[in-house]
């Protein structure tokens, strides 16, 4: 039987492909993690590219604890291998599932983006029992000229109220 957490990481990794993302499942020492990666160049970002790292894991709870330190590692790991700078900037979306997520969590996760040089983090916490998903969807002074086009992507792969 599929439960909601599963159903929604299904469903991710639809509205991710549908978005010309490409779309892979890896091992985080135990933990499966979907991965959804793309890349985009905008002159109005100041000739920059912008490659947006999607790293999506269903667990069983989440607290602020747990989606600080994934968005940590996947921050991390969304580094590996881009060069950065001046031209080049990476955006990730860590995502925790689940049907049994602690308010703390949500509240850490919606606060603000999280910065690293030339990396921004947007959390989101996917809370499949009240129908939710959480992200920082403002507009942060670093990073400004990718805001729009960040909240535009939170806004197609992580629907506020994806679930009803």
């Amino acid at each position: 039987m599929t439960t909601a957490p599963q159903a929604y990481l299904h469903s991710l990794s639809e509205r991710l492909t549908a978005d010309g993302c490409s779309v892979t499942r890896e091992d985080w020492g135990g933990m499966p993690v979907l991965v959804g990666r793309r890349s985009d160049f905008r002159l109005q970002w100041l000739a920059t590219k912008l490659h947006l790292i999607t790293i999506a894991a269903d667990v069983s709870s989440v607290d602020a604890g747990s989606i600080a330190a994934f968005t940590s590692h996947a921050m991390e790991y969304a580094k590996r291998g881009v060069t950065r700078g001046a031209q080049v900037g990476v955006a990730a979306f860590p995502t925790l599932i689940s049907d049994r997520v602690d308010p703390s969590a949500s509240q850490w996760a919606g606060r603000r983006q999280r910065n690293q040089f030339a990396c921004m983090g947007r959390p989101v916490v996917v809370d499949t029992a009240r129908g939710t998903a959480t992200a920082f969807r403002g507009t942060s002074p670093l990073g400004l000229v990718y805001s729009a086009h960040l909240r535009r992507k939170l806004g197609l792969y992580f629907p506020p109220t994806p679930l009803g």
